[in-house]
Parts: C-alpha cells; sequence; structure tokens
C-alpha cells in the first residue's frame, strides 16, 4: 500500500529520513514549474531547473531538524528552500547582493503572466485579439499590488491551495483567499468587458 502525504510528512517528522525522497518527488513537478517559472530569463540555456531542485534537495537533506521543529506543511517548506536556492543561483551569476533576499526571485514580469493567462484564454486563430487580451491582462497585472499578482501566481501557476499560498506569504488565509478572488475578479470583469460590443 502507498503511503500518502500525509502519512510520509508525519514519518519525516518523527524522524524517518527516508521519507524526505518520497516527498519530494511527490512535488517535484510543482517544484519544478516553479523554478521554471521564475528563473531569471537572462539564466536560460545556462541554468537547469533540475540543478536546482538537486541542489535544494541537498540543502533540505542538512535541514530536516528545522522542518521537525517547524508547523509548516511539507510542500511550503520545500518550496522555501527551493525559492531560498534560486536565490543563490541569482547571486552567484548576477552578484547580487540585495538587501532583501525574498525580493530577489521576485514574480515573473506582468508581461510574461499575462502571456500565461492569455495562451489558456484564447485560440491561436486570434492572433489580433489575442493580443489586445494581453496588453490589457498586462496593463490589469500592473495595476494590482505585488501581493496580489503574487497570490495569483501561487495559486493559479504554482497549483498552491489558499492554505499554502498563505503560509508562503506570510499572511492569514483568509487575507490569501480575498486578494485572489479580487484579484481575479479583476481579471475577470477585465476579459468580460473585451467580450462586450
Amino acid at each position: 500500500m502507498v503511503a500518502s502525504d500525509e502519512e510520509l510528512e508525519r514519518d519525516l517528522r518523527a524522524g524517518d529520513d527516508g521519507a524526505l525522497g518520497a516527498l519530494f518527488e511527490r512535488h517535484r513537478e510543482r517544484l519544478q514549474r516553479m523554478v521554471q517559472f521564475r528563473l531569471d530569463s537572462r539564466l536560460l540555456g545556462r541554468i537547469d531547473a533540475e540543478d536546482v531542485l538537486q541542489d535544494a534537495y541537498l540543502d533540505a537533506g542538512k535541514r530536516l531538524q528545522a522542518f521537525r521543529d517547524d508547523d509548516k506543511p511539507f510542500l511550503v517548506w520545500i518550496r522555501l528552500i527551493a525559492q531560498q536556492t534560486l536565490v543563490d543561483v541569482h547571486r552567484r551569476h548576477f552578484g547580487a547582493a540585495m538587501r532583501n533576499a525574498g525580493r530577489e526571485v521576485k514574480a515573473p514580469a506582468s508581461g510574461t503572466l499575462s502571456g500565461f493567462f492569455v495562451a489558456h484564454v484564447t485560440s491561436p486563430s486570434h492572433a489580433a485579439m489575442r493580443e489586445e487580451v494581453r496588453r490589457r491582462i498586462e496593463q490589469a497585472l500592473d495595476s494590482m499590488d505585488e501581493i496580489d499578482r503574487e497570490v495569483l501566481l501561487l495559486r493559479h501557476f504554482e497549483e498552491l491551495s489558499n492554505k499554502d499560498a498563505a503560509a508562503v506569504l506570510g499572511i492569514q488565509e483568509n487575507a490569501a483567499s480575498n486578494r485572489y478572488v479580487r484579484a481575479l475578479g479583476r481579471l475577470k470583469g477585465l476579459l468580460g468587458e473585451l467580450g462586450s460590443p
């Protein structure tokens, strides 16, 4: 019988270091998507997301006690390690010495985000309309607070639960939910306006 994520997480907290590999593999695709989405475009072709994940896995193995001492869900904990690993990669390649490491790996630019939204809501045969939709979504995203854009990214592209997105952002779960609904409503309203004469 295959152990559930909850069982593996409980085993890892109880001292079974072997559960780390199984849990990491279950979340690998999500973590890879996060790294690829946030990797600075100047590093494409030079840095592979798998290399970042391998380094994050090795680091996680060294930090198991920190996981056991914390109450964060495994996905949130390992995602934070992967994000810090990505910050370190950016620092190595760009020599960044920014004060706030969390801001070194920001959400992609609104133009990148709008392209992902448009790719899912229009067909290739409507190129001119798709470009107009992309431009309008980009404007809407630019007008949002950074945290609202980040909530959209975490919920929509990284497919985190509301609870996990709130933990990543360090805000209350209801605040994350409200921000997500408001930001998504703004985008849906914009798309509705585009469809009206």
